[in-house]
């Protein structure tokens, strides 16, 4: 079986609001937890993964890219940085990535596929940010993006949905192994077409790329759904699916929006069977901006 090296890298901080990331859970309960800015928002990080097998490089997540207005670079409070800068310190250009697989095509997840032309920056005409590389997502989200079907009207943009990235993507219809020791599992909920992604490491881990059916550490309750969900009680479930068989399965999990440590196990809780519990986890592979622990 094919393994992976893996680093995660980290596409840039950014701030959504805290009360949509928390769902009907409310501030007094949820404030317990996380200590929003001084406009309500929640920082986030926009965590990828860099995998790395007998020569070939995949790219897990593009992030926000670096295409947004400043009027919405001052609301998410995004940071000047991104996957392709992510990728340049481990000494990596666009141009050496063979296959990018994304979660889903919101534009904080795919936004990056895409990136300004140098020559002419214009965000209506960017290009390829990675020109070599497979895009490889479910049918039903890609179908669901050129539709516009989302909660929110401006999270699939038309310019992370070009034509020339239609060209480029291989479109997938439920679980499915996409490339060598590389499977995606379907994980609904967020959006109709979301999915994990999971693959094995050299050293034994079965690595799950979580997707926004539980972004950070805060989400790993039952009941906290983000406002941002199409179908909460969908995700809801999927995420207590997950959790159990981390568990079962020791699986470790890689949260796409977790701010701090991005990386944990599930363990049983014999106290309380139906609220595993999420714990960090340091696997010795590099976490862009996080100090390793032994």
């Amino acid at each position: 079986m094919t393994t992976w090296n893996w680093t995660v890298l980290r596409a840039g901080e950014f701030f959504l609001d805290a009360g949509a990331m928390f769902g009907i859970i409310p501030k007094p309960v949820w404030s317990k937890w996380a200590t929003p800015d001084d406009r309500n928002r929640l920082p986030l990080q926009q965590n990828c993964l860099l995998l790395e097998s007998e020569g070939r490089r995949v790219l897990i997540e593009s992030g926000i890219g670096d295409k947004l207005s400043p009027k919405l670079q001052d609301i998410y409070a995004l940071e000047n940085r991104h996957a392709y800068g992510a990728l340049a310190e481990e000494g990596i250009s666009g141009d050496d990535i063979d296959a990018v697989i994304l979660t889903h095509l919101h534009f904080d997840h795919a936004g990056g596929i895409t990136r300004l032309d140098p020559s002419n920056p214009d965000p209506d005409n960017p290009i390829l940010t990675f020109p070599q590389a497979e895009i490889i997502v479910q049918r039903r989200e890609w179908e669901d993006a050129i539709a516009n079907k989302s909660t929110m009207h401006s999270t699939y943009l038309p310019n992370h949905l070009t034509p020339e990235v239609a060209e480029h993507t291989t479109l997938v219809e439920g679980e499915d192994e996409v490339l060598p020791g590389i499977s995606v599992i379907p994980s609904p909920g967020h959006t109709w077409g979301q999915q994990a992604i999971r693959f094995t490491d050299p050293v034994g881990n079965t690595v799950i790329f979580v997707p926004d059916v539980m972004p950070t550490r805060f989400h790993a309750a039952p009941s906290v759904c983000m406002s941002y969900d199409v179908e909460s009680y969908t995700s809801q479930q999927h995420r207590i699916q997950l959790m159990h068989d981390a568990a079962d399965h020791d699986w470790t999990l890689v949260l796409n929006h977790e701010h701090a440590h991005p990386v944990f196990k599930i363990r049983h809780n014999t106290d309380n069977p139906s609220k595993p519990i999420l714990e960090e986890f340091h696997p010795g592979v590099k976490i862009q901006g996080v100090p390793q622990t032994a």
